[in-house]
């Protein structure tokens, strides 16, 4: 069987809908059986099937409820226009007869991304075949993460080929909380970047199958706290503000790298290790990279230039790096056909061994 099969078809209809905007007065019951996308009591919806019985209702507030039997693929659901990193809240019923899934769905732009946060899944486990990449643990579960490809499939922009993001809970639910932010940053951690947001629903999708689910969205308050692995040695988000000029008199180092390529890109996580006896308090890390290579995004640094002789810089909140203490950092590059890792590293002007 293969992976998700999902919203990329979908989500072609969502692309060209309005923002959500707020009403006045609460909107009855309505009752949808064909592909459309628009707004019912102050929040986005979406619907989507190729075909078969397929029946949604959208309720009050942020409810919705769905049957379908007799269908190969279909996508429903209720929530923004755009999405962000927001917490959500949902509750209510999942009961696939088959394969389906209950999850936080949406896209994004520049990069195009397709991403899931699985709460709930029937019969197949939709990472199946994929390589995980690691995990974080968050409000009250671990979620192993993955990435797949879709090449020349619809897409909100189209017929394109893009990445799919996924955070697959271990243990499942049909109610809870989902701290968004926690997903986007282990999967940044890793790599994973994600682009400015188009729409995100909690979904409802089913596969050559039935059944039915009744579900109720909100965006709330914060989950609880949230650990990753393979992590970097700091959990904090993304900074806003940089830090002060690098000290030049940082000491001795150690940098080690974890390249992770496929096709024509790849990404790269650099630890940095002070090997020295006094603390490290800003520093700044040049390396040479391979012929062929351009840095398109990166994480717990600043780099520039893009290709060739790199420096990065601590960001806000990993300046410091105390004796016998490391930091991680990384960054998504194109390549095209070297995959070497970096080489020449040196901190604060101290050449590093590997």
């Amino acid at each position: 069987m293969r992976l998700l099969l999902a919203g990329t078809t979908a989500v072609v209809l969502a692309a060209v809908s309005a923002t959500m905007t707020g009403i006045a007065h609460a909107e009855a019951d309505r009752i949808v059986t064909s592909n459309t996308t628009g707004t019912h009591n102050g929040y986005f919806f979406s619907y989507w099937k190729d075909n078969g019985n397929v029946t949604l209702t959208l309720g009050a507030g942020g409810n919705y409820s769905v049957q379908w039997s007799n269908m190969n693929n279909m996508v429903v659901g209720k929530g923004w226009k755009p999405g962000s990193n927001h917490t959500v809240n949902y509750s209510g019923t999942f009961s696939p007869n088959g394969n389906g899934y209950l999850a936080l769905y949406g896209w994004t732009r520049n990069p195009l991304i397709e991403y899931y946060i699985v709460e709930n899944f029937g019969s197949y486990n939709p990472s199946t075949g994929a390589q995980r990449l690691g995990s974080v643990t968050t409000d009250g579960s671990t979620y192993d993460i993955y990435r797949t490809q879709r090449v020349n499939q619809p897409s909100i922009e189209g017929t394109a080929t893009f990445y799919q993001y996924w955070s697959v809970r271990q243990q499942h639910r049909s109610s809870g909380t989902i701290t968004t932010a926690n997903h986007f940053n282990a999967w940044a951690s890793l790599g994973l970047n994600l682009g400015s947001h188009d729409y995100q629903i909690m979904a409802t999708e089913g596969y050559q199958s039935s059944g039915s689910s009744n579900i109720t969205v909100s965006e709330g308050p914060g989950g609880g706290p949230t650990t990753s692995s393979p992590p970097p040695t700091t959990t904090s988000p993304p900074p806003t503000t940089t830090s002060p000029p690098p000290n030049p008199g940082g000491g001795p180092c150690k940098v080690s790298n974890a390249v992770n390529a496929w096709n024509n890109g790849l990404t790269d996580n650099i630890t940095i290790t002070n090997t020295g006896t006094t603390t490290i308090n800003g520093w700044s890390l040049k390396f040479t990279l391979p012929s062929g290579q351009n840095i398109t995004s990166g994480w717990s640094a600043t780099y520039a230039p893009t290709s060739g002789q790199v420096t990065a810089t601590n960001v806000g909140y990993n300046p410091t790096i105390p004796p016998g203490g490391s930091t991680t950092i990384g960054f998504q590059a194109t390549h095209t056909g070297n995959t070497a890792a970096p080489s020449g590293f040196s901190l604060n002007g101290a050449a590093c061994s590997s």
